[in-house]
């Protein structure tokens, strides 16, 4: 055997394509910052909170008898939502360069990311999905005031108020790090074809829509559907937003 052939032989990867202690290790580097994931969007839900509570106690006082019902068209219990999608831009932008220097692979870190995403996602669907039984059971904080027992929430238990959380989570958080990984694979030019091409798309829909005069129809099927049905919807979103992140990134060049 020749010297070349040793060497070869010694130095062929023998570890399984996807390792699962780099797939962790990538989980461990998201939580350098753990505020970022788990700190402040209860934070923001906290603010929120306070001001609803605030703003029950002064029409309570004004003698208001009606702002129970009112209350369940807030959606303050969705602020967290919005900085969610810059946490899954910034989970891509400031650490893709770190972990592919820790020896992490593209596909080791999409992996790593989507495992913390869904932590992520179901540490804030199993809270928000609790508060909504403690809001019902207390009469909204025992001043009647509705913070996260609106909208769809605590009408069908605790097990569908936890799924569609879960569900609406893991979308936003993947939309962000599915596009930003557009950005680190085609720079500007992809961002922009990527949103003129999102753009037209929906207003060919709208258009389609609004000129064969089907808006009652699609209202009707997701009416059929229910809840639950709606937010599989999502869900089945994320999980696409998701593969096509998974494709983008192993081609994507770091910063």
């Amino acid at each position: 055997m020749s010297a070349s052939t040793v060497v070869s032989a010694g130095t062929q990867r023998t570890e399984a394509r996807s390792r699962a202690h780099e797939i962790w290790r990538t989980v461990r580097l998201h939580s350098v910052t753990p505020y970022v994931f788990f700190g402040i969007p209860w934070l923001i839900l906290g603010g929120v909170w306070a001001v609803t509570m605030v703003a029950a106690v002064i029409l309570r006082g004004a003698g208001v008898s009606d702002a129970t019902d009112g209350f369940r068209y807030s959606w303050a219990v969705l602020s967290p939502q919005w900085y969610l999608v810059v946490v899954g831009v910034q989970a891509i932008a400031y650490t893709f360069s770190f972990a592919l220097g820790f020896g992490a692979t593209r596909r080791d870190f999409w992996l790593g990311t989507s495992l913390m995403f869904v932590l992520v996602s179901v540490e804030m669907a199993a809270a928000i999905a609790t508060l909504v039984q403690i809001e019902q059971a207390t009469g909204g904080w025992w001043i009647g005031a509705g913070m996260f027992d609106t909208l769809w929430y605590g009408q069908q238990g605790w097990l569908v108020d936890f799924y569609t959380t879960f569900a609406l989570q893991l979308l936003v958080l993947f939309v962000g790090a599915s596009v930003t990984t557009v950005y680190l694979r085609w720079r500007m030019r992809g961002m922009m074809i990527m949103f003129f091409s999102a753009a037209a798309l929906v207003l060919i829909l709208v258009a389609g829509l609004t000129f064969t005069e089907s808006w009652t129809a699609v209202f009707d099927w997701f009416a059929s559907i229910g809840i639950v049905g709606t937010f599989t919807v999502v869900l089945a979103k994320a999980l696409a937003w998701a593969v096509v992140g998974y494709f983008v990134i192993r081609r994507a060049t770091p910063r």
